[in-house]
C-alpha cells in the first residue's frame, strides 16, 4: 500500500495585537474581563469593612505591640523589660493563676451543665419555655448581672438572698438562740469564765430556785416567741427539781426592782443552761422555755452550780462569706454560669435535635439503658458541638472583666484579679503604666489566638 503523507493542519495566524486563541479568543477574553470586573466590584464592597477592620483591629494590635516596648511615659524604649516585669509582679502572677482557674473550671462546668440540661429538657413537655427562661440572662449586660449578684452575695441576710437561705436553713436545725451583748445584772450572782461562759458563784441543790438576771439584750435581739418572764420561785416546790428563770432584768420605761422578775420583763427563750457538780462535770443540760424558765429533773442529792455556756453569747450565724478572699473567685464563676448556661443549652440542644434517632432506637432495642446511651452514643455524637462550646467559652473567660470588677469588693479585688482586670488596673486604674498594660494586652492576645484558630479550623472542617 503506498505511503501517504499526513500534513499537519496549518496553525492559525495570531490576531492583531498579539491575541491568540488562549488570550484573544472571543469565548475567553470577555469571560476573564467579567471575572475581573466581579472581583473589583466585590473588593469595592469589601473596602469599607476592610478599612473598619484595619482601624478597629489591626491598628490597635500593632500600636499595642509597639507601645509595650516603651516605658510608662511612652518616650523611652525599654525592649522586653515590660514583659519581664509582668512575671516579677505578684499581682500579675495572681491574675495569671486566677485566669488559669477560670479557663480550666468555667468552660468545663458550663459545657457539662449545658449537656445535662439539654438531655433532660428533651424529656419535658415545656422544653421551649424552659430554654427561653434559661437563655434570658444572655439579654442582661455583664455590668447589670454583676450588680445583681453583688446583692445576692451580700453578707447581711436581710439583703443577700443566698445568706438569707443559709441562715434560714441553719436556724431551722439549730435550736439555741444567741445573745451576744448579754451580761449579768449582778456580778455577785454570776462569774464570767475564761471561755466566755457564766457560772453561779453560790451552789444550789435540788429543790432550790436559781434565777439568772441578764441585761444588755436589745428588744430586736429577742426571739419572736419570747414571753414575759415567770418567777420560778412562785411555782409549786419540787423536792428533786433545780429550777429557775433566765430573764432580761430591765423594765422598758423604768420601774421594776433589780434582781426580781417584774411583769413587764421578758424571758430569754432557747438559752442553754447546764448543771455542774463539784468536780466541774456537766451532769445535766436543758434549754429555757419561751418565758425563760428552766428546770433540772432527777438530779442526785448534792450541791450544783448553774452555768450558761459560752455559745449562748456567741455572734449569731450570719451565713457564708461569699465575697471573702476564699470564695470570691468561685462566687464570680457562679455568676458567669448563670449568664452563659442558656447559650450552652441552646447550642447543645440544637446539636441534640440533629442527631440520628435510629441509632438511639437501635441501642434501646439491643437493651442499652439510658446511661449507656448517654455515655456511648449521645456524648460521642455531640463531641463536635461540645468542643465548639468549650473552646468558645475558653476564649470568653480569658477576656472576663466586668463581673470581676463589679462583684469583687475593693479589699478582695486582688484575690479575684484576672488578666483583663489587671491590664485595666495597670493602665488606667491607678497604675498609669500603659507600657506594662500594653504588654499584658499582648500576653492576653497570645493566649486567645490559639483557641480562636482552633475554633475557626473546626468551623471550616464542619462546612467542607
Amino acid at each position: 500500500m503506498p505511503a501517504t503523507s499526513v500534513q499537519a493542519p496549518a496553525r492559525p495566524a495570531p490576531l492583531p495585537g498579539g491575541a491568540g486563541p488562549g488570550t484573544g479568543d472571543p469565548e475567553h477574553s470577555p469571560r476573564r474581563r467579567a471575572l475581573r470586573r466581579r472581583r473589583l466590584i466585590a473588593l469595592l464592597f469589601m473596602l469599607p469593612a476592610l478599612l473598619l477592620l484595619g482601624a478597629l483591629v489591626a491598628y490597635p494590635i500593632l500600636f499595642t505591640v509597639g507601645r509595650s516596648l516603651f516605658d510608662a511615659s511612652g518616650t523611652r524604649f525599654v525592649g522586653v523589660e515590660n514583659y519581664a516585669e509582668m512575671f516579677r509582679d505578684p499581682a500579675t502572677l495572681k491574675a495569671i493563676r486566677n485566669t488559669t482557674i477560670w479557663v480550666v473550671v468555667a468552660p468545663l462546668l458550663l459545657t457539662g451543665l449545658g449537656l445535662i440540661l439539654a438531655v433532660l429538657t428533651e424529656k419535658i413537655r415545656w422544653a421551649t419555655a424552659f430554654k427561653l427562661v434559661l437563655f434570658m440572662p444572655m439579654a442582661i449586660s455583664f455590668l447589670a448581672a454583676g450588680i445583681i449578684f453583688r446583692v445576692v452575695y451580700e453578707q447581711d441576710p436581710e439583703r443577700g438572698v443566698l445568706n438569707a437561705v443559709a441562715v434560714g436553713v441553719h436556724d431551722a436545725f439549730e435550736e439555741g438562740a444567741s445573745y451576744p451583748t448579754a451580761r449579768p445584772k449582778d456580778s455577785t450572782v454570776l462569774a464570767k469564765g475564761k471561755d466566755g461562759s457564766y457560772t453561779t458563784k453560790d451552789k444550789a441543790s435540788p429543790g432550790n430556785t436559781v434565777n439568772l438576771g441578764l441585761v444588755g439584750v436589745p428588744p430586736k435581739d429577742l426571739p419572736k416567741d419570747a414571753e414575759p418572764a415567770r418567777d420560778a420561785s412562785a411555782a409549786t416546790p419540787g423536792g428533786a427539781e433545780l429550777r429557775g428563770v433566765a430573764w432580761v432584768d430591765f423594765t422598758l420605761g423604768g420601774g421594776g426592782k433589780p434582781g426580781q422578775v417584774d411583769p413587764k420583763e421578758s424571758g430569754l427563750p432557747r438559752l442553754a443552761v447546764e448543771a455542774v457538780d463539784a468536780d466541774g462535770k456537766v451532769v445535766a443540760e436543758t434549754t429555757t422555755a419561751s418565758d425563760g424558765s428552766y428546770r433540772f429533773d432527777k438530779l442526785a442529792a448534792g450541791d450544783y452550780s448553774v452555768r450558761l455556756p459560752a455559745r449562748n453569747f456567741a455572734e449569731p450565724y450570719g451565713g457564708v462569706e461569699w465575697l471573702g478572699p476564699a470564695l470570691i473567685t468561685p462566687a464570680i464563676i457562679g455568676a458567669y454560669l448563670w449568664i452563659w448556661t442558656g447559650f450552652a443549652l441552646v447550642l447543645i440542644g440544637a446539636g441534640l435535635s440533629a442527631m440520628p434517632r435510629d441509632v438511639i432506637e437501635a441501642a434501646r432495642i439491643d437493651g442499652a439503658n439510658e446511661w449507656q446511651i448517654f455515655r456511648r452514643i449521645t456524648v460521642p455524637l455531640l463531641a463536635p458541638v461540645l468542643v465548639v462550646v468549650f473552646v468558645t467559652q475558653v476564649i470568653n473567660v480569658m477576656k472576663v472583666f466586668d463581673l470581676v470588677f463589679v462583684i469583687a469588693p475593693g479589699p478582695v479585688q486582688q484575690d479575684a484579679n484576672v488578666l483583663a482586670l489587671q491590664m485595666w488596673l495597670v493602665s488606667f486604674g491607678g497604675g498609669n503604666n500603659q507600657g506594662l498594660g500594653s504588654a499584658l494586652g499582648v500576653l492576653l492576645l497570645l493566649l486567645v489566638v490559639p483557641a480562636m484558630i482552633f475554633n475557626i479550623r473546626r468551623f471550616r472542617r464542619s462546612q467542607s
